[in-house]
């Protein structure tokens, strides 16, 4: 089988160095196939009328694919890919964190205007959102938040109904969705709808290639002692020109959002600040859309009972991640040390954290973030 997304995955390959992966290439394969079914199907622009929406594609409705597996396997990689080749002209690429931050405001806005005759709030967001986006493609598709839980099988029958097709990468297969959380029963429903609409599929290749970049380590720094402290100052100075900055609030939804020092798009917080207190997606998001560098100083060893700083620091990071920032920190010990717990979703996708958090000091990736001219003196050999 050939095709554009084929040859420039392989393309890709050599330009790399990465290590030939087969469970790649079987998932370029597929994502291949839903290229050209999108192509040969066209959907339209704006959704049909409901009773036509069924019979508006020549021979079968695509099939959305969820691309589950272990951390820096080149899911994002993959799915990238084909979003930028996906001959859709109305797509969205969105972090799911993300996604459900715009999904909850919409829900707000439709409760506030809410009179009698209206749709269900939930049904009416998502056809909204199909009359905007065609295809949607996750990243990091978790669900953890009971609100968001209670919400996704009616949403998503709504999104597959008016005909969007979905794409998704995620740490974890269907059936271990929001696993261990509250009314899981009443979530189940969700995972079946995912598995008729979309085909699933096991990245399973060996190699985490987030570890194997050239790690320089000058934003990351432990034991967080008066040695790390003094390079993030350094560090601070570098980025700013000031010793240390100013405080600030941000309002995320008539909530503020403490900053104990800023100085113009960048920002430092203590752990404790930004982690330890009951911050949501959204206002990590609110972060990253003020701020290009985020510095915290002092992330302890986590102990497992500590889920909801551990679950804080895995969306800070997935954000910045995202947002192509800065993320300097000291902490305590090394990514991999910093949270175990013997089960939970928490510990399974701290893995992703601990993955990202190895590419975010890398240099290919401080040489592309929003800050890496003032950085420049630290990628020198």
């Amino acid at each position: 089988m050939n095709g554009p997304l084929i040859e420039r995955y392989e393309a890709l390959v050599r330009e790399r160095g990465l290590h030939p992966d087969d469970s790649q290439r079987e998932a370029v394969k597929k994502l291949q196939a839903l290229l050209d079914a999108l192509k040969k199907g066209r959907a339209p622009a704006a959704p049909l009328p409901r009773v036509l929406s069924a019979f508006f594609w020549q021979e079968e409705r695509p099939r959305g694919l969820y691309l589950w597996g272990g951390v820096g396997r080149g899911k994002t990689m993959l799915m990238n890919l084909f979003f930028d080749m996906a001959p859709v002209e109305k797509k969205r690429r969105a972090h799911f964190h993300a996604f459900m931050a715009d999904v909850h405001d919409r829900l707000h806005r439709a409760r506030k205007a809410a009179s009698a005759g209206v749709a269900d709030p939930v049904t009416q967001a998502a056809r909204q959102i199909a009359a905007e986006t065609r295809l949607l493609c996750f990243d990091e598709f978790a669900v953890t938040d009971i609100a968001d839980a209670s919400i996704l099988a009616r949403l998503f029958a709504t999104l597959f109904t008016e005909g969007v097709v979905v794409v998704a990468t995620s740490n974890v297969e269907p059936s271990r969705l929001y696993e261990g959380g509250r009314n899981r029963d009443l979530f189940l429903p969700f995972i079946a709808l995912l598995q008729q609409h979309m085909d699933v599929m096991h990245l399973a290749g060996p190699v985490d290639y987030r570890a194997r970049q050239d790690c320089i380590g000058e934003v990351f720094f432990t034991p967080a002692d008066e040695n790390a402290h003094a390079a993030l100052d350094a560090l601070f100075f570098a980025l700013t020109g000031v010793r240390s900055g100013a405080p600030a609030t941000i309002e995320v939804k008539r909530r503020t959002v403490f900053i104990p020092q800023t100085s113009g798009r960048v920002a430092r917080f203590r752990f404790a600040d930004v982690c330890g207190r009951p911050l949501a997606a959204g206002d990590y998001l609110a972060l990253a859309r003020r701020f290009d560098a985020i510095i915290v100083d002092d992330a302890p060893i986590l102990a497992p009972e500590q889920r909801n700083e551990a679950r804080r620091f895995i969306m800070l990071v997935d954000v910045l991640y995202e947002a192509r920032a800065l993320l300097a920190l000291s902490a305590a010990a090394e990514p991999e040390h910093l949270y175990h717990a013997p089960h939970g979703a928490e510990a399974r996708e701290f893995q992703r954290a601990v993955s990202r958090l190895t590419e975010m000091r890398a240099r290919s990736y401080l040489e592309s973030c929003a800050v890496a001219d003032a950085l420049a003196p630290l990628l020198t050999d």
